[in-house]
This record gives C-alpha cells, sequence and structure tokens, in this order.
C-alpha cells in the first residue's frame, strides 16, 4: 500500500503556491525599485544630475534581482520534480527485502534473518559478534580484510559448537582494524521488508515493519 498519489498532488499544489509566492514578491520588488528610481529622477538637482552609470547600475541591481527570483523559481521546480520522481521509484520496493542499518537480528525455528555489514574504509580484519540479550557472544565469524562495499553475513542460526540457538532476538556487534592495528568503523546492517512508501514532511518514508520506519537513503542493499 502506497500514499505516493497524494503526495503529488500535494507537492504540485504546494510548488505552484510557493511559485506564486516568489512571483508576486518579485514584481513587488520591480515595482518598488522603479517607483524609488523615478522619484530619485524627478528630484534630483538639475545642477547635479544623476549620470548614466548611476542610472544603469541600478537597472543591473533589478536584473540580477530578477535573475535570482528565476533561479530560484527553477531551483523549486526542479526539486520538486525530483521528489516526484523519487516516489514512484520507491513504489518499485514495496514487497522487496533490504539492509539498513540496526544490528538486530530475529531467529524463529532455528532460522535467522539476514543481515550485513557496510564496510566504510578498508580495512585488515573484520571480526562479527552475534550476541544474545544477556550481553553473551553465541557465535563469531572471523571474516579476515574487506574492501569497501556491502557485504552479507550468512548465519545458520547456530551457536560455536553446532547447537541451534533459542528462538527470538540477537544482534550483531561488528569490530574492524586496518594493517596498523587500527580500530576502523564498520557499520551493520539489519533486514527489512518494504510494507508501504508514504511521503512525509521531511521526505520518503519506507515502512519496515517490525524493523521501524526508515527513509530511502537509508537501504543500504535490496536484496
Amino acid at each position: 500500500m502506497t500514499t505516493v498519489s497524494s503526495s503529488q498532488n500535494s507537492t504540485a499544489a504546494a510548488l505552484a503556491q510557493s511559485g506564486a509566492g516568489a512571483n508576486s514578491l518579485s514584481n513587488e520588488i520591480q515595482d518598488r525599485f522603479l517607483t524609488l528610481l523615478i522619484t530619485q529622477l524627478k528630484n534630483q538637482d538639475p545642477l547635479n544630475p544623476m549620470d548614466n552609470a548611476e542610472v544603469t547600475s541600478q537597472l543591473a541591481q533589478l536584473s540580477t534581482v530578477n535573475g535570482i527570483t528565476q533561479l530560484n523559481n527553477t531551483l523549486l521546480a526542479v526539486s520538486g520534480q525530483i521528489d516526484i520522481s523519487q516516489s514512484l521509484q520507491a513504489t518499485a520496493l514495496v514487497g522487496r527485502e533490504v539492509l539498513v542499518p540496526g544490528e538486530k537480528i530475529s531467529v524463529g525455528n532455528g532460522v535467522s534473518t539476514p543481515f550485513g555489514i557496510d564496510v566504510i574504509s578498508p580495512t585488515a580484519d573484520v571480526t562479527v559478534s552475534i550476541v544474545d540479550n544477556a550481553g553473551n557472544v553465541v557465535r563469531k565469524f572471523e571474516l579476515g580484510a574487506q574492501a569497501v562495499g556491502v557485504y552479507n553475513v550468512e548465519w545458520d542460526g547456530k551457536d560455536s559448537v553446532g547447537a541451534d540457538v533459542p528462538d527470538g532476538a540477537y544482534r550483531a556487534v561488528v569490530s574492524g582494524t586496518d594493517a596498523s592495528g587500527n580500530a576502523v568503523t564498520v557499520g551493520t546492517l539489519t533486514y527489512g521488508k518494504v510494507g508501504s512508501v508514504a511521503y512525509a514532511a521531511d521526505g520518503l518514508k519506507l515502512d519496515l515493519g517490525l524493523a521501524g520506519t526508515v527513509g530511502l537513503f537509508d537501504i543500504r542493499k535490496v536484496l
């Protein structure tokens, strides 16, 4: 289910209203400027009249104001079109499985939800620990050196001795080091399935059910 169609109408209406307001302001500025310039010309000192350069300079200022207003209107229109385009593209994600920033892993009937890591800079060694609610490490993976990128991590729902872990919630804790042994930040990614797309005041939002709501640009990988 999506709420993108209504958002497109709202976006178009907002663009029209904003554009009308900008044009009204521009016309008001022009009227004031021309009134001021005509008043200056009428009341100038006959013995020391305004020269052509000064008049030209003031007209150039008016032209600059108009140019800025037109540029703002153009950028506003482009921004609105980008928002609408993103909304339409996001609807294709409904029903898709994705990885987003987070640590949660769920285990049910011996099967764990997918998860992954986001390697921001090259690492010489990456370690992933699966931790239960009590803070105990039930499984550890040594992934070795990793280049920059997003990677899936496979877990069969078993502990370090090969026994099935109890169903429930777990989390992934990732650590990384560079060639000198210095700590390197590595992000963890949790699983979610897109149920709907909504266009909110702060941008596109994807409903991932139990995984919560995230922004479009929070998606690191589509499975």
